[in-house]
């Protein structure tokens, strides 16, 4: 193995310590570069011209439109969230399905599965279900771990359900991922993917998920009952409980129907189609009385945060991943993907079962700016689909909120969870909604139609 593969090894092990103590992950992934970078340069392997580039990176990451849908999905999301759409859409579903076996469980799983529709951010899910719902399954006598555990898979279906933020980050990185692979293969007039096309292909295996968590539930209800007992009172007796049902599911209904269609339908940009949901989530703000002065200034701020957090990340994802090719990284990832046994399928389940890994000590966010970049191109110079590789990484990002010891879902549970439940309680609830979501990750890769007919169909609509 050459010195320059050696050092981009080394440079990816480095960083990865560097996340694993807890420093900022923008400036962990520039300053780890540019430490290698200038080791390279004393050692006469690494050649400048790649750092020069750097403007011009930075300046199609500020000016990319699509990107622009990030913090206007994030406005929307943030805007639900404190508006209490999702108090009233769980008091709806729980009086709905709260005297069945298991019927909290199932009222939490759709509640989850709309408020990800609605919003997209998993953080604000887990925390808005973990205070609202925990207390009351407890009460009912469910069972702490299923209970915790419910809450949480819920709560990530933000991830793979659009409008997500994974989706439109992974639609601009596999985007540019599949232009460089046909460039690469001698194509110069390449086809792009959308993140449209990425929102298409997630629909089914998306609402895929969702029905599994409803039958593992359901099953688990119907065999053993005591962890999931069925609540007494039938609240859908009462006078106008259907009008009541009708009027909590018909805004967040409308607002999704409204971004996700336009969208779909190709009648608007992902950027143009978040703009009209970050406008309506202030129009629902406005109509259940939740909008002031306050309140906007808090969206705003919790806004900006996550905004500079992930534009920072990317300028940093950037750098790292200009000095791995000044390395000769890109090179050495190709040669171990094409040795590996099995082709196409050796290379995709090696990366799948990298991913999986790394999830339980990484952020999606990072895995995605890191890993992505390096091996997209590969794998679809390989002709992969660009679509299909693209949810089943949203789908195994997806595990990484949910494994020990770092998942993010669950420390927001955590955070918000009654002192009675422990920390082993949370961990053993997830275990099975993980087991659920790797099954559905095969099913994915045995069936890619389940994320490719979908977009196929409505671009063949379209012409």
């Amino acid at each position: 193995m050459k010195m320059d593969n050696m050092m981009a090894l080394w440079m990816f092990a480095a960083v990865f310590v560097v996340l694993l103590s807890g420093f900022p992950v923008a400036f962990a992934l520039s300053g780890t570069a540019l430490a290698f970078a200038g080791l390279g340069l004393l050692l006469g392997n690494f050649d400048m011209a790649f750092l020069n580039a750097l403007p011009n990176r930075l300046y199609g990451i500020i000016g990319n439109e699509t990107l622009i849908a990030v913090p206007l999905f994030v406005f929307m999301g943030v805007m639900l969230e404190r508006s209490r759409i999702a108090e009233s859409l769980l008091e709806a579903m729980t009086n709905l399905f709260g005297t069945l076996r298991g019927g909290l469980g199932i009222a939490v799983t759709l509640v989850g599965m709309l408020m990800a529709a609605s919003t997209g951010i998993v953080g604000a899910t887990v925390v808005t279900m973990g205070l609202l719902s925990l207390p009351t399954m407890l009460r009912k006598n469910y069972d702490p771990a299923v209970a915790c555990g419910t809450i949480c898979a819920s709560g990530t279906l933000g991830q793979i359900i659009p409008p997500s933020i994974v989706l439109v980050l992974l639609g601009d990185i596999i985007s540019t991922a599949y232009q460089q692979a046909q460039l690469d293969m001698g194509v110069f007039a390449p086809e792009s993917i959308s993140v449209g096309d990425l929102f298409a292909g997630a629909l089914l295996p998306g609402l895929g998920l969702v029905a599994l968590y409803l039958i593992y539930i359901a099953l688990l209800a119907w065999l053993r009952p005591n962890l999931m007992p069925a609540a007494e009172q039938n609240a859908r007796l009462e006078s106008g409980f259907y009008r009541s049902l009708l009027f909590s599911l018909a805004p967040p209904l409308v607002l999704i129907l409204s971004v996700l269609g336009s969208i779909i339908g190709g009648l608007a940009t992902p950027t143009e189609a978040a703009s009209v949901g970050a406008f309506g989530a202030i129009i629902l703000a406005i109509a259940k009385s939740e909008l002031n002065l306050a309140t906007l200034q808090e969206v705003m701020r919790s806004t900006t945060q996550t905004t500079s957090m992930v534009f920072l990340i990317l300028i940093g994802a950037a750098l790292f991943s200009l000095v791995f090719r000044g390395f000769e990284g890109d090179e050495l990832i190709v040669n171990l993907l094409s040795d590996l046994p099995g082709g196409q399928f050796g290379a995709v389940f090696s990366v799948m079962l990298v991913m999986f890994f790394l999830g339980f000590v990484l952020d999606f966010i990072e895995i995605t700016f890191v890993v992505v970049p390096i091996v997209g191109p590969i794998l679809l110079a390989m002709d992969i689909d660009p679509v299909w590789l693209g949810i089943m990484i949203a789908l195994n990002l997806q595990t990484s909120f949910l494994t020990p010891p770092f998942g993010f879902a669950l420390f927001y549970l955590r955070g918000v969870a009654p002192s009675e439940v422990s920390t082993g309680q949370i961990y053993k609830g997830v275990m099975p909604f993980i087991a659920i979501q790797l099954i559905m990750l095969a099913v994915l890769a045995y069936w890619p139609q389940l994320a490719t007919w979908l977009p196929t169909q409505i671009y063949n609509n379209a012409l």
